[in-house]
């Protein structure tokens, strides 16, 4: 991905997960850990969406860490329904995260579900989610300076189920006009919002 990419073997709950670590220039200001989409359905940490998000995090700052879920891509054990995901996500968060570095949380579809309970379990800030599995998993209420995205024309998780899922928590959406689940010809436009995001007064730890 850049030539600081490299990569890293983390013990997990079932065996050793596969990461991918992007550094940036200079000191990072903390580690953003980036959660794949559904591992059943084609996800990995190679993702074009979370190899997107990994560079807006570079960009700003941040050391980015992607890995494979269990039982992909070299990561050891087998796919655990959402709840040993979350695990594997809070062990890798826990092997990397440097004592007392800011940690944020962000994923992709199924990651995005991923992402809201481990930065709930971590109170990890920022928070991004891109495209939340809010159909067919429970996305974690999420605190306020959340960034959530979402495509107008998602064919995978339909807008009015995010939607739906964000109003009781009065959770903005940023819908992105036209756009499907997978942003295909909107990375850069996708790039854009979060790196604006991450560099607004409240998050902005460069």
């Amino acid at each position: 991905m850049n030539p600081r990419t490299f990569k890293q073997a983390v013990a997990g709950p079932t065996g050793d997960l596969v990461c991918a670590i992007d550094v940036p220039d200079g000191t990072p200001c903390g580690l953003a850990l980036i959660c794949h989409p559904h591992p059943q359905h084609g996800g990995t940490m190679d993702n074009k969406v979370v190899t997107t998000l990994a560079r807006a995090f570079v960009q700003c700052g941040w050391r980015a860490a992607r890995f494979n879920f269990r039982g992909i891509g070299g990561s050891a054990g087998a796919w655990d329904e959402g709840r040993g995901e979350i695990d594997d996500a809070l062990a890798v968060a826990r092997a990397l995260r440097q004592d007392g570095e800011p940690l944020a949380c962000a994923g992709f579809s199924f990651g995005a579900y991923v992402a809201s309970h481990a930065a709930a379990a971590l109170q990890a800030e920022p928070l991004v989610l891109i495209g939340p599995a809010t159909q067919n998993f429970t996305v974690a209420a999420v605190p306020q300076g959340t960034l959530v995205v979402h495509g107008e024309a998602d064919e995978v998780v339909p807008l009015a189920a995010t939607l739906d899922w964000a109003r009781p928590q009065s959770q903005p959406v940023v819908v992105v006009p036209g756009g499907g689940h997978f942003f295909h010809g909107l990375l850069p436009l996708l790039k854009t919002l979060v790196v604006r995001h991450l560099q607004s007064p409240t998050h902005n730890k460069a």
